[in-house]
């Protein structure tokens, strides 16, 4: 029976943004169950993945030195599916191959350098593509404007989000919380996520408290973020959670006021969806993939000065309180077109085409 070899790694760090893709990838194709091929989950950790998947996979170890191109894995797979676009880990031998590109944003973090070593490495990446997959029309959009694309099937596949069922206890609370209505997020604390903003946009937000959630051990947390923060003398109203599980996850979703997110960058942008899936209204930056992800029913900033992003937050939720039900109900229909077993019925037929 053919085999696809899945380049998922990075399911290690479900805390970000790849890890989750590899894992909600993976499950909805565990529950597609595939049977005229198999499929090889690349991982470090396989003892648990093979207690939740069972044989339904075939597993390979991930060793760090399979890097290097002496030490690449030589079995040849009928189809390679690197399903994080920055991987070092390649095939040794020249086997069909699928690439996912979730984004280029590297372009302005790194460097817009062509010859740079990681735009080098990605434009290898795509050369070696015998099919392309993209998270967004904008994903798509962006590496066409900066990268030599080959004449190769290309498909844009949408993520699903990550909340399907609500599942948390009406009696559950988090151990940090607060009793005034608050305005949520979550995110790495990077440049890119900008939650800066969102900190001097509250002191012209009296009645609101800001719980910002995700890995807050960077240099700009502890730097520009915190600077805001003491310099408005907002320290009793933004609340630092760090990294939190599901069920906290929900319950800020489940009773914050609204969801800012004034992300730079997003080749996807998650989080936004899985605050519609709890009817509730977003407010996004109108830029990159944002505003294809957010739909019409979001709310957008065009730019971030404080007072102004105040003023569309206080009108963006005087409409959504004049039409509470009618809109949340818009919001979790929006939230569930985004659906990740359709995803995996959409790679699968990818992988069928290039076998």
């Amino acid at each position: 029976m053919k085999n696809v070899f899945l380049e998922s790694h990075n399911i290690k760090n479900q805390h970000f943004g790849f890890g989750q893709f590899n894992y909600h990838l993976i499950k909805s194709l565990r529950n597609a169950n595939i049977g005229d091929f198999k499929m090889t989950l690349h991982a470090k950790d396989i003892d648990s993945l093979k207690k939740e998947f069972g044989d339904y996979f075939c597993y390979r170890k991930y060793r760090s030195y399979s890097r290097y191109p002496l030490f690449r894995i030589r079995k040849k797979y009928d189809v390679w599916h690197s399903l994080n676009q920055n991987t070092k880990i390649e095939p040794y031998h020249d086997v069909p191959y699928i690439l996912t590109v979730h984004d280029v944003n590297f372009i302005q973090e790194v460097s817009t350098d062509p010859n740079h070593e990681v735009s080098k490495r990605f434009q290898a990446k795509l050369d070696r593509s015998n099919a392309i997959t993209y998270i967004s029309e904008f994903a798509k959009k962006d590496a066409h404007r900066y990268f030599k694309i080959p004449d190769v099937p290309e498909y844009v596949i949408y993520n699903g989000n990550p909340i399907r069922a609500i599942t948390l206890p009406d009696d559950y609370k988090p151990s940090l919380s607060t009793e005034r209505p608050y305005l949520f997020t979550i995110g790495e604390f990077t440049e890119r996520k900008n939650f800066h903003v969102l900190v001097e946009m509250l002191q012209h937000l009296p009645e609101f408290d800001l719980v910002l959630s995700g890995n807050n051990q960077t240099d700009y947390a502890n730097t520009k973020l915190l600077s805001a923060i003491n310099n408005l003398n907002l320290r009793q109203r933004v609340l630092i959670t760090g990294k939190i599980s599901d069920l906290d996850k929900q319950y800020y979703l489940q009773h914050c006021e609204a969801f800012v997110f004034p992300s730079l960058r997003e080749g996807f942008g998650i989080p936004p969806i899985e605050a519609m899936r709890f009817g509730k209204p977003v407010f996004l930056s109108n830029n990159t993939s944002l505003p294809e992800i957010g739909g019409s029913d979001a709310f957008y900033w065009d730019n971030y000065d404080p007072k102004y992003m105040a003023e569309i937050v206080m009108s963006g939720l005087d409409s959504f309180n004049n039409n509470r039900q009618v809109l949340s109900q818009k919001y979790i229909e929006h939230a569930s077109s985004f659906d990740w077993d359709k995803a995996a019925r959409q790679y699968i037929e990818v992988y069928r085409n290039i076998l």
